[in-house]
């Protein structure tokens, strides 16, 4: 039974196997029986230089041996060239390398020429080198882990931040369930009523502009929340066609404003036609919406303050008309709010609180047109209510174009309120109301 050939081959070996054909021309050379070598080695170019079909070139081999090249093998042998033997087969085809006590040595199996002789160390100098050795771990020295280094004094690396009794932890400001910060809320709101208030009582004409001036950054602040929409309405027009509207209706009343709105609206037409017919519609019915609902709207405050002798007495009234309708509300629906008003518009406005701005309103205005005008109080609520809810219309309006446009406020101007027009969107609605039902409850005299 023969062992399967290492080099994977199936094809047997030995006697069995047809000579391969000489790798030159030989014609001198017939075929012939089989006769054993001679018993010297020979030239492989001389007759006679193989000893049976099968015998690799340039090596000599006797009977019944099979020899690899570059080596000598005794009888029933089969050596090559390789270590990691040593071993004699057990049948034809079986490879067990050269002895071990050859394995290495210059000169040896291993270290032979192509016709046998022995090769010189230059030709192998990997037999010069020293074998390795394993060395004992135990005389290596431990690595030991190095501590990190210290930062230097002053810094500190990031996310290691960490209070103490020199650093307290850093707080971030309080909000109310409104999502407003409410100190700041509350203090922008008397400076508010207090840039309102005074120059209306002491120096009219100081009130005027400070009208003209809110008007102006309202234009502004809309001007830029439409251009997330693509619209860019043009900014000069419209600021000066507003602040000439509220000067209009100051001076000259109703008539004056609507030419005020008129002239505004063609200014801004014709100043676009500079930059192109490229979306010139959207731009111009931005423009228009922005005309009308700031500089238009705020001309009727114009009116109200403009009015002799109680002009200052129908602003206020107005102004706390509205307060009273914000401060009702929110407390109300702080409160008591669990019934959505308007979840697609406005989610934090609930009927409650819508509940809350009329009564509030309604009562206040009662008292106060009573004591200021001396109307009698049911005309008062009456005014109140209507106020208020003209006040909540507008609040809704703006809260739609802001989701519209998906701005949360018209600007980061006012802490703890968003932008000027944040402020100014429930009276802008209620002053052309409180214009109409003032003139009809106290007329003015002349």
């Amino acid at each position: 039974m023969s062992h399967p050939d290492p080099y994977g081959s199936t094809e047997p070996r030995g006697w069995d196997r047809p000579a391969p054909a000489l790798p030159w021309p030989d014609t001198d050379l017939e075929p012939g029986p089989w006769r054993p070598a001679p018993a010297a080695p020979t030239h492989p170019t001389e007759p006679g230089g193989y000893a049976r079909p099968g015998a690799a070139p340039d090596t000599y081999a006797a009977p019944d041996t099979y020899a690899a090249p570059d080596t000598y093998a005794g009888p029933d042998t089969y050596a090559g060239p390789y270590p990691n033997s040593g071993r004699r087969h057990d049948g034809p085809g079986r490879y067990d390398g050269p002895p071990a006590g050859d394995r290495g040595r210059p000169g040896g199996p291993e270290h032979r020429g192509p016709w046998g002789e022995p090769a010189r160390d230059d030709e192998y100098p990997t037999a010069q080198i020293a074998p390795v050795r394993d060395e004992p771990t135990d005389q290596i020295p431990a690595v030991r882990d190095e501590p990190e280094p210290e930062p230097p004094p002053g810094r500190r690396g990031r996310g290691r931040r960490r209070a103490s009794a020199e650093r307290p932890p850093t707080t971030t400001p309080t909000t109310s369930r409104a999502g407003r910060n409410l100190p700041a809320a509350i203090g922008v709101g008397v400076a508010l009523g207090a840039a309102v208030v005074v120059p209306l009582f002491f120096f009219m004409p100081a009130f005027l502009a400070v009208l003209a001036t809110a008007v102006g950054i309202g234009i502004w602040e809309m001007a830029r929340a439409v251009r997330r929409s693509g619209a860019h309405p043009p900014l000069a027009p419209l600021v000066a066609g507003g602040v000439i509207t509220v000067g209009l209706a100051w001076f000259a009343g109703p008539d004056a404003l609507c030419l005020g709105l008129l002239v505004t609206v063609l200014g801004t037409m014709i100043w676009r036609l500079g930059d192109g017919p490229g979306n010139y519609q959207r731009d111009l019915t931005a423009a228009t919406l922005i005309a009308v609902y700031v500089p238009f709207l705020a001309g009727f405050a114009a009116m109200l303050a403009a009015a002799p002798g109680d002009g200052h007495l129908r602003v206020l009234v107005t102004l706390v008309a509205v307060v009273l309708s914000d401060t009702g509300g929110y407390a109300a629906g702080v409160s008591f709010g669990k019934h959505p008003m308007a979840p697609t518009i406005s989610p934090k406005k609930s009927w409650e609180g819508f509940a809350g701005s009329v009564t509030a309103a309604a009562a206040g205005s009662a008292v106060l047109l009573w004591v200021l005008f001396d109307v009698a109080p049911w005309w008062g609520a009456l005014f109140g209510m209507a106020i208020s809810v003209s006040a909540v219309l507008g609040d809704l309006a703006e809260s739609m174009i802001k989701r519209d446009l998906g701005v949360k406020d018209m600007s980061n101007l006012l802490p703890g309120h968003g932008g000027l027009m944040d402020r100014l969107d429930s009276i802008l609605f209620a002053v052309p109301v409180a214009y109409l039902l003032l003139a009809v409850f106290v007329p003015v005299v002349s």
